[in-house]
């Protein structure tokens, strides 16, 4: 059993984190610029699928160590690279063609607003393009945007949803953009993972709904997250570790996680964490998803989108 399975997280380069030459896992990794990595994994096998709990497909994954703390020039350098590889995902789509992007989650949660904040921000074109298609220089697509809500407050499931505003606006392609789980308090606002095997909503916190994927919507779904949570449990874990280093030793790893596991188990439970400015971190981070998602989607420079936006 992989050994990071039973540790919660939606990334799947944590997931395959020391197994990348595991049989039906491709890896690759490279260096996209001051401070920014993006790591490539592609889950091509049903029994790796099952091991590592993620569908087969395609995952890259942008880290930014310092994003959260918003650096100008990192913040430029982070969106030109998630539009590149958003780009990767995105590619045999007709410039005419539609593209919708649904922003899941509950705005009313700080932690899980980034997607509603992220469909605020896009460059919504459709209507422009249908019925003034000369209001604007350069190529640009038709793009509309949702924000769904949640089942908790709509009553109906996201897919049921998207299902009927796909039925009238017929996109091509639907980006999904969701808060994401991770296992390490480091990547929390400082990674963005983009895939092409959809996602379940409410996943990062352990509330699975229908899944959103080509094969329950019926077109093309690529999702987009960024860690905002950790639960506890991995927190005592890297603090057992840190613990161990200090004192030189490894030989009781095990025994100690099974023992912090079994006290935050019976005395927290499955406690989730977020940092205390999480409102400040989403409200920023859905501003460079939307900037990454417009320079991909349309044929116009990062100055002209934002000219567009003001």
């Amino acid at each position: 059993m992989n050994e990071n399975k039973a540790i919660r997280t939606d990334l799947a380069s944590e997931a395959v984190e020391g197994w990348e030459d595991t049989e039906g896992v491709r890896c690759e990794s490279r260096e996209a610029g001051r401070g920014v990595r993006v790591t490539r994994v592609r889950i091509l096998s049903e029994s790796a699928a099952k091991r590592f709990g993620r569908p087969q497909g395609n995952y890259a994954t942008i880290d930014a160590p310092g994003l959260s703390e918003n650096d100008p020039a990192l913040n430029e350098r982070v969106i030109c690279t998630f539009a590149e590889e958003l780009g990767e995902f995105v590619k045999g789509l007709k410039e005419e063609e539609t593209v919708l992007v649904a922003g899941l989650g509950n705005r009313a949660i700080t932690a899980d607003a980034l997607g509603p904040q992220t469909a605020e921000k896009v460059l919504v074109s459709r209507k422009i393009t249908e019925f003034l298609p000369d209001a604007m220089e350069g190529k640009v697509r038709p793009v509309c945007a949702v924000a769904p809500g949640v089942l908790g407050v709509t009553g109906i499931e996201t897919g049921e949803i998207l299902k009927g505003v796909a039925e009238r606006v017929r996109p091509k392609l639907i980006l999904v953009v969701d808060a994401l789980a991770s296992r390490s308090t480091e990547r929390i606002a400082n990674s963005i993972q983009i895939t092409d095997t959809g996602i379940c909503p409410g996943s990062g916190l352990g509330n699975n709904r229908a899944g959103l994927s080509e094969q329950t919507m019926g077109l093309p779904v690529v999702a987009i997250g960024v860690p905002t949570v950790v639960h506890a449990s991995t927190i005592s874990q890297d603090a057992v570790d840190l613990l161990l280093d200090e004192m030189g030793e490894k030989g009781n790893r095990e025994t100690l996680l099974s023992l912090v596991g079994k006290v935050v188990s019976e005395k927290i439970g499955p406690l989730i964490v977020t940092p205390k400015d999480i409102d400040v971190m989403s409200e920023r981070l859905s501003g460079i998803l939307a900037q990454g998602i417009d320079l991909c989607l349309h044929g116009l420079s990062l100055p002209k989108l934002r000219q567009l936006l003001v």
